[in-house]
C-alpha cells in the first residue's frame, strides 16, 4: 500500500492519548504554544552542527549581534552600534545596555569574543574572516574591537545571517568548549529559556519566556527587530508520522505544524479552524551529499555518473507531489528567481540519462564498493529523497547499503571522517533553504575548501577561486561572471547533487496569530487566543 492510499484509508484517526504532554487548564493552554517541529531535537549545539532543527530551537534561546530581515539585510540586534575605520580594516562594536544571560549574568564583550572565536572555524564566512583576522579583543565590558588585514564588507551579514551555523552569543565559559565538542550547558542570551529538565529527546522539548530579556525597538522581521515573546511556554512535540501530526492539529492538540506534507494539505484546508500557507517564498533546494574523501565518491567520474542518471522530476514528485507550481527542475545551485541564479554549465543537472550514467559508471573504474546511504526516516524530506536515490543507484548497478536511521543520528554520523567500512558514510540527504543559497556568502554546501568544507569535504580550488572573485567583484557584471564560474565548476565536480527546487507548507490553528513566512519558524510576535 503506498503512502497516499494509506493516508486515505486510515482517515487520520488519532486521540489525545497519542500525545505524552499533560493536559492543560484553559488559561494555561492559551499561554502555551504547542509546535510540531520538522524533526527531533537530538542534540542542542548550534555551532557543532548545521541541522536546521537545532538552529530553529537555538534562535529562540540565543541572540545574535546582528539579524537579517526579510530583505536579507543585516540589522543591529545585540549591538547598539559600530564604527569602521577609514581604511575599512578596524571595526569597533558597542553592545546594547541591559543584555543578560539566562543565569542573570550580564552579556559582556569577552563573552562575544569567545562566541565569535568558537564559531569562526565552523562557518564558511567565519573561516574567511579568520584567515584575514589581525586581532579580536574586548576593549571593556560593552565594547570590542575587530582588526582585519584586508577589508571584509560583508562582516555584519556574517554575524547576522540565518544560514547555519549562526553566530549565537553564549557565556564565555560555554563558548570556551572546543568547536568539535558538543556543549553540555545551555545558558542562553535570547528571548526564551531552554528547559533542560523537561527535554525528552524523541518526544518533547520545552522553552519558557525569559522575563528579563530586553527586546529592541522597531518592527520584527525574521532575525531582526524586537523579539517579543507573547506566550509563557513553548512546547515542541515530536511527531515523525505526518498522519498523527495532521490529526493532532485538527483536534486542537497542537497549534502549529512546521512542515506538513503536501498530500495532507487539501485535508487540512477543509478544516475551517486551520490555516495553511507556503512557509518560505524563497523555497528550498533538495540535495544529497556524496563523501569526497572515500571510495567510491572520491572518484569524480563516479559522482558525475550519478548526477547524469538522476531525474530531479522523480525526486520532486516523490517529495512534493504532482503540483508543479510547488517545484521545478534546476540547472544551477543558486536560488531560482533571484539575481544570483545561473544555469552556466548546468546541462548535466538536467540530463536524467540512466543509460549514459551506466556507461559513465562502467568507464569510471567503480569496483562495486558499498555505498553507505544514510536516510533519516523521521524527516519526510530526507526519507522521500532517500527512497528515490536507493532505487537510482541500484538501477545504475551500484552496491547499496541503505541505512534507515533518524535525523539526529545522521547529524552525528555525517561529521565522521572515518572510511565507510569503519563507521563512516558514503552519502546523506538534506535540503538547503533558499535564503541560504541566494549567493555564495553563507552557502556552506557549495563551498569546496577541503578540510574546512561542510560534511563531505570537497576540495575544488576552482570553486573557491570563483567565491573569492565574487567577494572581490567591483560591479554586478563581475559578480555575474563569478557566479557563472562557481556554478560551472560546482556542476563539473559535483560538489553536491541538487534534486530540485521546492516550496513547502506550514499549518496552524486560526487562534494563533503573528506567524511569519521565512526560512525558519520565528516564535517572537506569535500569540494564541
Amino acid at each position: 500500500m503506498d503512502r497516499r492510499t494509506f493516508l486515505a484509508s486510515t482517515g487520520l484517526a488519532t486521540s489525545a492519548a497519542l500525545l505524552s504532554a499533560p493536559a492543560l487548564s484553559q488559561g494555561a493552554a492559551a499561554r502555551t504554544l504547542r509546535f510540531v517541529p520538522q524533526a527531533n531535537l537530538a542534540n542542542f549545539d548550534p555551532i557543532w552542527g548545521t541541522q536546521y532543527v537545532v538552529r530553529n530551537a537555538a534562535a529562540a534561546v540565543w541572540d545574535t549581534l546582528y539579524g537579517i530581515n526579510d530583505e536579507l539585510v543585516p540589522q543591529p540586534q545585540m549591538v547598539e552600534g559600530e564604527t569602521l575605520s577609514a581604511d575599512s580594516l578596524t571595526w569597533n562594536f558597542r553592545l546594547r545596555p541591559g543584555l543578560l544571560f539566562h543565569d542573570g549574568a550580564p552579556v559582556l564583550a569577552k563573552d562575544v569574543v569567545a562566541s565569535i572565536t568558537r564559531w569562526m572555524p565552523r562557518d564558511p564566512m567565519g573561516q574567511m574572516i579568520l584567515a584575514i583576522q589581525d586581532e579580536l579583543v574586548a576593549v571593556d565590558d560593552r565594547n570590542f574591537r575587530w582588526k582585519l588585514k584586508r577589508p571584509y564588507p560583508k562582516l555584519k551579514y556574517a554575524l547576522g545571517k540565518s544560514a547555519t551555523p549562526c553566530c549565537f552569543i553564549m557565556p564565555e565559559r560555554i563558548a570556551a568548549t572546543g568547536n568539535t565538542t558538543m556543549i553540555t550547558e545551555y545558558v542562553g542570551s535570547g528571548p526564551m529559556v531552554f528547559k533542560r529538565d523537561e527535554w525528552v529527546p524523541g518526544a518533547r522539548s520545552v522553552f519558557e519566556k525569559f522575563a528579563r530579556y530586553v527586546p529592541r525597538e522597531g518592527t520584527a522581521s525574521w532575525m531582526a527587530g524586537p523579539k517579543r515573546i507573547l506566550v509563557d511556554r513553548l512546547e515542541w512535540v515530536v511527531m515523525p508520522d505526518p498522519a498523527t501530526a495532521a490529526a493532532a492539529l485538527q483536534n486542537g492538540e497542537v497549534d502549529w505544524w512546521e512542515n506538513p506534507i503536501s498530500d495532507l494539505v487539501p485535508l487540512l484546508r477543509r478544516n475551517r479552524n486551520i490555516a495553511v500557507d507556503i512557509a518560505d517564498p524563497l523555497g528550498n533546494i533538495g540535495s544529497f551529499r556524496m563523501n569526497h574523501l572515500h571510495a567510491p565518491f572520491n572518484n569524480k567520474k563516479v559522482r558525475q555518473a550519478v548526477m547524469t542518471a538522476l531525474s530531479q522530476e522523480d525526486y520532486m514528485r516523490a517529495l512534493v507531489g504532482d503540483d508543479t507550481a510547488l517545484w521545478s527542475v534546476l540547472g544551477g545551485y543558486f536560488t531560482p528567481g533571484t539575481s544570483s541564479y545561473t544555469e552556466a554549465g548546468g546541462e548535466a543537472l538536467k540530463a536524467k540519462n540512466i543509460a549514459r550514467g551506466r556507461q559513465m559508471l562502467a568507464e569510471s573504474g567503480y569496483a562495486n564498493e558499498p555505498v553507505i546511504c544514510l536516510v533519516a526516516q523521521d524527516q519526510p524530506i530526507t526519507k522521500a529523497q532517500g527512497d528515490v536515490t536507493a532505487d537510482l543507484l541500484r538501477r545504475l548497478g551500484m552496491n547499496v547499503d541503505f541505512v534507515a536511521t533518524d535525523w539526529g543520528t545522521v547529524g552525528q554520523r555525517r561529521a565522521m571522517r572515518n572510511p565507510p567500512a569503519q563507521g563512516g558514510w558514503s552519502m546523506f540527504h538534506t535540503w538547503h533553504a533558499g535564503a541560504d543559497t541566494v549567493n555564495p556568502a553563507a552557502y556552506n554546501a557549495l563551498r569546496a575548501n577541503g578540510e574546512g568544507a561542510w560534511f563531505g569535504w570537497p576540495n575544488v580550488p576552482s570553486v573557491e577561486a570563483g567565491v573569492t572573485e565574487w567577494f572581490d567583484a567591483p560591479n554586478d557584471g563581475a559578480e555575474k561572471l563569478a557566479l557563472d564560474k562557481i556554478n560551472r565548476e560546482a556542476v563539473d565536480n559535483v560538489v553536491y547533487a541538487p534534486t530540485g527546487f521546492f516550496k513547502s507548507y506550514q499549518a496552524w490553528r486560526r487562534n494563533v496569530t503573528g506567524i511569519q513566512k521565512g526560512p525558519l519558524p520565528f516564535f517572537w510576535g506569535v500569540a494564541k487566543s
